[in-house]
């Protein structure tokens, strides 16, 4: 079935409503599009870079609050030393070009994750582009670098420890919401939509915790292949389908 223009799905998702709030995309694929087209790895992540521009962009526009992209995975500081390399400096790189373009597309930049494990230029430059893009008001562009799920979850045991220990918390009154406060997602709402590219289909320690009921998509484009057309495809999937949260489904309660 034809999607028709870019611009026809564009507005037929709009009509439709029930946006997701908050869209996580699993970014995968980089590796692989370079190995197919005969170019270093890198190649690949820098090809990504266009990716990641155009889908703001195009989630800007349709007023979706928060985008976070899975950027560098802590599991990520196990590659080859040149590809972390590469990829720390095609991250200064990026965050210096693209800030202009984040202020007059009203888009706030916001990171989670542990940031200080970064290179000290990196964060820097982080920082800077945090502290700059604060004041806006549109597209909360959420990048979790240096992001495992996993430790994030035992840095919130950590921290409620602590404060267990210190007399602040009593362990009967550790509930869903004092842990989720815990984390570095306390700011954000879980994800409704969680996009992974490249066709694997597993979350790679991505918001463990937070993606209990996020619904999942699935994409066979690799991050590099991904553009405009496969985001608003898969905002269709997600508008197709009922969240029940545990519950049990509208049309069968109305049958009943």
């Amino acid at each position: 079935m034809e999607n028709g223009t870019e611009q026809e799905q564009q507005q037929r998702i709009l009509g439709r409503g029930s946006l997701p709030g908050h869209i996580a995309i699993i970014m995968d694929g980089n590796g692989r599009w370079a190995r197919k087209q005969g170019l270093p790895r890198v190649a690949g992540h820098k090809a990504g870079v266009v990716s990641v521009r155009e889908i703001t962009r195009a989630a800007g526009e349709l007023g979706i609050a928060i985008l976070t992209l899975y950027t560098f995975s802590s599991e990520n500081w196990k590659r080859p030393r040149a590809e972390v390399d590469a990829l720390m400096r095609l991250l200064v790189s990026t965050i210096r070009a693209e800030v202009e373009d984040l202020l007059s597309n009203n888009v706030r930049l916001t990171a989670i994750g542990r940031l200080e494990e970064l290179p000290t230029v990196a964060q820097r430059e982080f920082e800077a582009a945090m502290e700059a893009t604060a004041g806006n008001s549109g597209l909360n562009l959420n990048l979790a670098l240096s992001y495992g799920g996993r430790q994030e979850i035992l840095d919130g045991v950590r921290q409620l420890a602590r404060d267990v220990q210190a007399g602040k918390l009593a362990p009967d009154d550790i509930s869903r919401e004092v842990f989720s406060a815990c984390l570095y997602t306390a700011d954000l709402p879980d994800p409704d939509l969680i996009i992974r590219t490249g066709g694997e289909a597993r979350l790679s320690n991505f918001l463990i915790w937070q993606s209990a009921y996020s619904e999942l998509v699935i994409t066979d484009a690799m991050w590099p292949e991904f553009r405009r057309r496969e985001l608003y495809n898969a905002i269709e999937v997600y508008q197709q389908r009922e969240r029940r949260f545990g519950k049990i489904s509208e049309q069968v309660q109305s049958i009943n």
